[in-house]
């Protein structure tokens, strides 16, 4: 595993992360599954805490975010392992993702400098998606969950696959900013979602610590402890509702910076396969989320939003705070925010918009024309046949105006057109824990 690194951008000359870096190299397809190659790199793959124990439990491993990672398992194809997840309860590792800490007096000023987000006034042990932004165009340099984790401590999670470029853009923002932020890569640490309507049954059984899982809500973090199967406990983890299947269901982090997570995260997943029973609970892979963040109308970074995506286009403007829309001060915020008003109306507007499709016949793959009248008005994202629904769908960018659900067009699937109909997301209906409105 590499070595975690801090960066104190009070105090430190502007100077390189010291950790060993690798590349996520290109995205290429594998059957449906987008997999990160390092291929272009030459550098070895990393292997997750929970390596072994995928090998050990009959996965099939695969090159993704420059780990090697579980696409499915042997005992559930694709599909059932996607209707197992909606009908019961999955164990994602996600440890690929990449942690961080951001902590100083600074560290909320810093984050509303490159987030569209507010910071300062969010509530302890809450957290929220939102985007790291380019000064000047407003594109989508990774998007990310930040929760509030102390006073002036924020909780940082990015996607694997933008490693390198997230680690230069962090350390040349806080080597501008100037603030008193120590920021820390948590390198080496474990990462699990337990996902599905049975997601909190389980962890109530797990749990060594007393949380009402009832009154802990989608966006709410606590640390807690749980019981391991030889009547032990874990060191203290930090526990996040929520997720990316459009289930209810559980982030669990393990620290590798301050416990041997390795260790840790293995007997922890353990713990919660033999609690929970395999009626109730089964590992999955890259395979089976893919299929099910799509039905939850989520986004897959270098596929659905990239660096020339504003949030606006993207059908991300919720993330950008009422005072954020007043105040600005952001990176593109001088892009992002004419966006929000359309020509019409004496704004900017945007050309084109993210949006859902059904297609018939053979599903859209990425880079699939999208035509109206003979006419390309847009290019699919992302698209899978949809286990729950039997249908193919897909998200895609389509010109403004052609946007609306409803609107009838063409997709071009291996030069052949197929009819398709612009359709709101989610594909299927989000079940997150909310607190009464």
């Amino acid at each position: 595993m590499m070595k975690s690194f801090t960066r104190i951008a009070r105090a430190s000359p502007r100077v390189k992360a010291s950790a060993s870096l690798s590349a996520a190299g290109r995205l290429s397809t594998a059957g449906s599954i987008r997999c990160a190659s390092n291929a272009s790199s030459g550098e070895p793959l990393k292997k997750t805490p929970l390596y072994d124990f995928h090998v050990a439990n009959g996965a099939k491993m695969v090159p993704f975010a420059g780990y090697h990672m579980p696409v499915q398992y042997s005992s559930l194809s694709l599909a059932d392992s996607h209707h197992f997840t909606r009908n019961h309860a999955s164990l994602f590792d996600v440890s690929h993702m990449v942690q961080h800490i951001f902590k100083g007096p600074a560290a909320a000023a810093f984050l509303e400098k490159v987030t569209p987000s507010s910071w300062s006034n969010v509530a302890p042990m809450s957290g929220k998606l939102t985007t790291f932004l380019w000064p000047g165009t407003g594109g989508i340099v990774d998007d990310t969950i930040v929760t509030r984790i102390g006073e002036n401590e924020f909780y940082v999670v990015t996607n694997g696959a933008c490693l390198d470029k997230d680690t230069k853009y962090i350390d040349e923002e806080l080597g501008k900013f100037g603030g008193d932020v120590q920021w820390t890569r948590l390198d080496g640490s474990g990462l699990v979602a337990l996902q599905g309507p049975q997601a909190a049954e389980i962890l109530s059984e797990v749990l060594a610590t007393d949380i009402n899982l009832k009154e802990f809500y989608f966006g709410n973090t606590v640390q807690a402890e749980l019981k391991l199967a030889d009547g032990g406990k874990t060191h203290p983890v930090l526990i996040s509702r929520g997720g990316y299947t459009g289930e209810d269901g559980f982030e669990i982090s393990f620290n590798g910076k301050l416990y041997p997570a390795l260790e840790s995260t293995v007997k922890a997943v353990e713990s919660l396969i033999k609690t929970a029973g395999p009626e109730r609970l089964q590992m999955a892979g890259l395979g089976a989320r893919d299929s099910l963040r799509l039905e939850a109308g989520m986004c897959l970074y270098g596929h659905d939003l990239d660096d020339t995506t504003t949030p606006v286009e993207a059908g991300l403007s919720w993330i950008i705070s009422p005072e954020r829309r007043k105040a600005g001060g952001f990176h593109g915020a001088e892009i992002i925010l004419p966006q929000l008003t359309p020509k019409s109306k004496g704004g900017s507007g945007v050309e084109r918009r993210r949006v859902g499709f059904v297609v018939q016949g053979a599903p859209a793959r990425e880079g699939a024309e999208i035509q109206k009248d003979g006419q390309t008005i847009g290019t699919i994202t992302s698209g899978v046949p949809s286990p729950t629904l039997g249908k193919n769908i897909a998200m895609g960018y389509i010109k403004d105006g052609q946007h609306k659900a409803g609107t009838e067009v063409d997709v071009v699937v291996r030069g052949r057109k197929r009819q398709a109909v612009v359709t709101k997301m989610p594909f299927t209906p989000a079940k997150y824990w909310k607190a009464p409105a």
